[in-house]
């Protein structure tokens, strides 16, 4: 169990700016994967609909009260072993879904380790079709009576949709239909697995309520993934090299040359897209997954020691709906770019996160985890910084260039969708520690919030202009059904000519009842005759009209050739001029893709250099701390050496005073003392022969003169030692074995008596294995006393051997061995006490021979009582330090 670090008291952040958008935070939800198999240790468990709690597995350490630590971790919803995929799919992608149909962007990606079960949330199993199926068969239930006819909407270059009218539509689709004819000629089209179509067959029929019905739709699908930090295009069909074998073409190698790589593109409008990336156009649900499962075949999936097909790549599958409103008339689609809106659904299934040691991986495997690794690493750092963006009110630059997943996602966290994370757990026991670094990332990216997208503009027309256009028809068929006409509208000759005899005046009944009636032929006669004229001038009238229709038709012909002519120069310099600037364009994106290439490059080496620089900072800052320290302790130590001169100098210079002082009573006392001696001599020599000195009343003198001591006629005083016999001591542990610590600077004493230990290991530096040959320990202390003589000092004590099998030493005792002098005032008055008697013993003769008294006088030193240096030799003489 990690011991939790003390942490420091939270930091005040600074007040949030004000922002007028209102924003959401990132969705993050959790999904436990069941046990496999389910007898295993579990080391999750579900609290309640948000939370989940996750303990230590067994073996591992625990808290310091020996009680297990526990962790706690929050989320938008939980969703436990027993949820089903309908269950997900109505909270989490549902949303995203009706967001897409209303023109907002969505982001929805999987996070988790290696075999926590995202691309079974993301994809499904027979029978149990995961979100994306689940996507798909919504948007085609929603939009499926509101589709525009194939080719309306026409993708561009540059992430752009484009409106085609019925006519180039029309002549698209011949042109598409024919090539596929062609190319499903030599290879026929397989099927869709049974197993993988039970994925798409949806049994609950979910759509999206309130569709604006004034609007036609068209869904664009597109499949890519990232593989070692570069983008492929998984829909891209490779022409099949039977020298050099591509990527996913069946052969004998193991290893297929890939595509090119793709590259990212800002367009007009600051989005990121994939430049020349395949985007197919899909009219229902199993073309759709058709076209999905093409490209997934195409993913690169390996078998590691975690997982049998694990993910070496992240996924992006991207919905991308188009929608234009009608015209006012509800027939055709509004020809103006401008009114296009075009909304897009990612879903992301990130690679897991692994470690090395535990899958054992080599080679391509290992760099495919680095590079895994690596740009997970990179979007944790992206939601750290926009965290600290947010919540700290700084400006933090955030590094998206540094992966391609990143970078191609950039949008969305700057406010253009939604973005939502389902994170996948693990609940065994091996994966503990990877699950706890995973929860811990995602309950911190639920504190980033994303700006709420704008909703689409209104047109401006009619709404419900669809159905009542669809309404006029149905009447107008209706009610020439009645008249007898065309349903369908369409009016041929005969309608016509009985629309014509209709307008011509009733013929009167014609019964003739009588030979002689003479009323009704002429009526008829008259009737017949009206409706010749009327006929006659009707078909003057058709007639004048045909001649000035011809005539307007052959101006109108002369217009139109005119115009023709016009327009073909027109199209001619208008193709000349497109030739050129496709040219112009080509060798712009040349240029582009060169540039592009060069800023990789630069940036590559960018950020090799920022590492460099941050690495040599790091050692500039070391290594000036570690100048800081030695200087801080050369400063001391200087301090400290100036303290000791100081002391020193003063010392030396009291003692330097104190010897010239001595040095000068001393020659003081020799020239008095050769005075004297000269003075004696004089005396002598000039004295007479014949006198003989007189015997001094040494005795009377004595009486009569001040007590002084006299001084020894012996020669210069040496400390009588009495007689010591040169025995050793004996240690009162005789016959325990000891060891004799003594360091390599120990001077020799010059003691009589001198520490012998018998059986004893001579060392110099202290060691377990001598210690644990004995059972005593003397350690050799020298130091200078305050007198200035040496101090040798034997600090002894028992060895004990210690529980962990070391041994330790107890200190019991300490002797001590001092030489010292001995005081000058007790010399002196020995020697003069021993003197007193051999004076008083002495002849008279000794003093009255001539040769006694020179002898005396010449053996005479300073500090007798003959001379004035005994208060001075009485000072006993001071050893040099």
């Amino acid at each position: 169990m990690m011991k939790q670090a003390r942490t420091k008291p939270p930091r005040r952040h600074a007040p949030k700016k004000p922002s007028n958008q209102q924003k959401d935070p990132v969705g993050v939800y959790c999904r436990v994967r069941p046990l496999s198999p389910p007898d295993q240790e579990c080391c999750i468990e579900v609290i309640n609909e948000t939370t989940v709690q996750l303990h230590q597995p067994d073996g591992c350490k625990v808290n310091r009260n020996g009680e297990y630590k526990e962790t706690q971790y929050s989320f938008k919803k939980v969703f436990g072993t027993l949820m089903t995929q309908k269950d997900l799919f109505d909270v989490v992608a549902k949303p995203l879904v009706e967001d897409l149909i209303r023109g907002k962007n969505g982001l929805l990606f999987t996070y988790g380790v290696t075999g926590s079960g995202k691309t079974y949330t993301m994809t499904g199993s027979p029978g149990q079709g995961g979100l994306l199926p689940r996507c798909l068969s919504m948007i085609f239930n929603s939009i499926s009576r509101f589709q525009a006819k194939k080719y309306t909407f026409k993708t561009d270059d540059k992430n752009g949709i484009e409106i085609q009218n019925e006519v180039d539509a029309l002549l698209e689709r011949q042109r598409r239909e024919a090539q596929t004819q062609v190319a499903t000629r030599t290879p026929m089209r397989q099927k869709m697995e049974p197993e993988f179509a039970d994925m798409i067959n949806i049994e609950d029929n979910c759509r999206v309520e309130d569709v604006d019905e004034d609007s036609v739709y068209s869904v664009f699908v597109s499949y890519i993934e990232i593989y070692n930090n570069y983008m492929y295009d998984l829909l891209e069909e490779v022409a099949i090299d039977p020298i050099r074998p591509k990527w996913n073409t069946p052969g004998k190698n193991a290893e297929f040359i890939p595509p090119q790589s793709k590259i990212l593109r800002e367009d007009q409008h600051h989005n990121m897209y994939v430049a020349g990336c395949t985007e197919v156009e899909v009219k229902t649900t199993e073309e759709a997954f058709d076209v999905f499962w093409k490209g997934q075949k195409r993913r690169r999936i390996a078998n590691t020691t975690l997982n049998r097909e694990s993910s070496r790549s992240h996924s992006v599958f991207m919905i991308k709906l188009a929608q234009a409103p009608l015209d006012a008339d509800g027939d055709n689609v509004l020809q103006e770019k401008e009114q296009v809106t075009v909304s897009q659904l990612s879903l992301v299934d990130l690679a897991g996160s692994e470690r090395t040691n535990r899958t054992k991986a080599e080679g391509n495997r290992l760099r495919e985890a680095g590079n895994i690794n690596q740009s997970l690493m990179t979007l944790r750092t992206c939601i750290e910084i926009l965290r600290e963006n947010q919540m700290c009110g700084t400006n933090k630059m955030v590094p998206y260039r540094d992966s391609k997943l990143t970078h191609l996602f950039k949008n969305y966290f700057d406010g253009e969708g939604k973005v939502r994370m389902i994170v996948c757990v693990n609940p065994k026991a091996d994966d503990h520690e990877e699950s706890l670094q995973v929860m811990r990332f995602a309950e911190m990216t639920q504190e980033v919030e994303i700006a709420r997208p704008v909703d689409k503009p209104i047109c401006g027309l009619t709404p419900g202009r669809r159905y009542r256009n669809q309404a006029f028809k149905d009447e107008l068929s209706r009610r020439l059904e009645e008249r007898g006409g065309p349903v369908n509208g369409e009016v041929d000759e005969q309608a016509v000519i009985e629309m014509l005899i209709q307008s011509f005046p009733p013929i009167p009944s014609c019964e003739l009842l009588d030979v002689n009636d003479d009323i009704t032929l002429p009526q008829l006669i008259e009737a017949l005759e009206k409706r010749h004229r009327i006929r006659q001038m009707m078909a003057e009238e058709f007639n004048k009209s045909v001649v000035s229709f011809r005539a307007m038709l052959h101006d109108l012909n002369g217009v139109v050739t005119a115009k023709d002519n016009i327009a073909q120069g027109r199209m001619s310099e208008k193709e000349r001029a497109i030739m050129s600037q496709k040219s112009e364009i080509e060798r712009l994106e040349k240029k582009v893709k060169t540039l592009e290439y060069k800023i990789d490059i630069l940036e590559k080496t960018t950020t090799i250099y920022e590492e460099e620089k941050r690495t040599l900072q790091n050692d500039l800052e070391s290594q000036s701390q570690k100048l800081q320290r030695q200087l801080s302790d050369k400063r001391r130590l200087e301090s400290r050496i100036n303290g000791m001169v100081a002391e020193n100098a003063v010392k030396w210079e009291k003692e330097c005073e104190r010897r010239v002082a001595a040095k000068q009573i001393e020659m003081q006392n020799k020239l008095w003392v050769k005075d004297e001696k000269l003075k004696q001599l004089k005396a002598i020599v000039t004295e007479s022969k014949g006198d003989r000195p007189e015997r001094p009343a040494r005795e009377k003198d004595r009486e009569r003169e001040p007590k002084v001591p006299t001084r020894s006629i012996s020669p210069s005083p040496v400390p009588t030692v009495p007689p010591v016999h040169t025995r050793h001591r004996r240690s009162r542990s005789a016959g325990e074995r000891w060891v004799d610590h003594k360091p390599s600077g120990s001077l020799e004493t010059e003691t009589v008596m001198q520490p012998h230990v018998p059986n004893s290991i001579k060392v110099s530096v202290a060691s377990e294995k001598a210690l644990a040959k004995c059972d005593k320990y003397m350690l050799t202390h020298q130091q200078l006393a305050s007198d200035g003589e040496m101090e040798t000092k034997l600090i002894k004590g028992d060895v004990f051997r210690t529980r962990g099998g070391g041994q330790s030493v107890q200190f019991t005792d300490i002797e001590t061995l001092r030489q010292e002098s001995p005081p000058g005032n007790g010399r002196k008055r020995r020697s003069s006490e021993t003197n007193r008697p051999q004076l008083a013993e002495s002849t008279e003769s000794e003093w009255t021979d001539v040769e006694t008294r020179c002898s005396v006088a010449m053996e005479m030193r300073a500090g007798s009582n003959l001379g004035p240096g005994y208060q001075h030799h009485a000072i006993p003489k001071r050893r040099k330090p």
